[in-house]
């Protein structure tokens, strides 16, 4: 009898999420990008205990309908692109509709959603990439997604994980990076109930950059702008 066996679907989701979803700044990331890909102008992140006890991304985007949040955890279905002709011409940080499905498989999740075309809002829980309930509930526009027990059913991936404490360190760069590439939009990250960043999202990265690197550095950038034929290029 041969040896080669066909992987079954939850041992080959769990494995397709381990190549995406790394650690618990994996899964800010995957958020995140979800958020300003939704034209969030407003994104929140609070993590505890470093991400691994629960992880909660809050923005004012688009929001999702109840028929696309079921869809949203299937894997490859995605509002980013429709046709082959689509991936020459990327607009979005994310596309191939594995993020949160990866996520779900190895989580909890409850998110709440709303767009601004529905008079009441959305709320699902999924469990190990299993949808248990969906039905309405009152909620703000956007979307309000938590990630609780990131790998609860991997324990061999939470081994791997580092402290709470170097595990946070790699999502406040991640903010802080996010922020000072997009200074159009407001990021606010709190860490075990603490404000430790706040952008305000006025499009002025010199403040960015103060709140990052500290204001002497903020003070020394010097604006740079070049334009060529085929484009322009300007920062500090």
């Amino acid at each position: 009898m041969g040896k080669i066996k066909v992987l079954d679907e939850d041992v080959s989701s769990k494995i397709a999420a381990g190549e995406i979803i790394e650690k618990p700044v994996s899964v800010v990331k995957e958020l995140i990008e979800n958020s300003i890909d939704a034209s969030a102008k407003n994104i929140i992140i609070e993590i505890e205990q470093g991400g691994k006890k629960s992880i909660k991304v809050i923005d004012d985007g688009e929001g999702m309908a109840k028929e696309d949040i079921k869809l949203a955890f299937e894997r490859h279905a995605t509002s980013k692109i429709k046709n082959t002709k689509d991936i020459f011409n990327i607009k979005t940080l994310g596309f191939r509709g594995e993020a949160l499905p990866s996520i779900a498989s190895v989580s909890k999740i409850i998110i709440f959603s709303k767009t601004k075309n529905d008079l009441i809002g959305i709320q699902c829980r999924v469990h190990a990439g299993n949808i248990e309930t969906i039905k309405e509930a009152p909620t703000r526009n956007g979307c309000f997604i938590e990630v609780r027990d990131l790998f609860f059913n991997i324990p061999a991936r939470l081994k791997f994980l580092r402290s709470d404490a170097r595990e946070a360190s790699d999502i406040i760069d991640l903010v802080s990076k996010y922020a000072i590439g997009r200074p159009d939009i407001s990021f606010k990250l709190i860490n075990n109930k603490k404000e430790i960043f706040f952008s305000s999202g006025n499009g002025d990265i010199r403040e960015v950059v103060a709140k990052v690197y500290g204001l002497e550095t903020a003070k020394k950038m010097i604006y740079l702008e070049k334009s060529y034929d085929y484009g322009k290029i300007s920062g500090y």
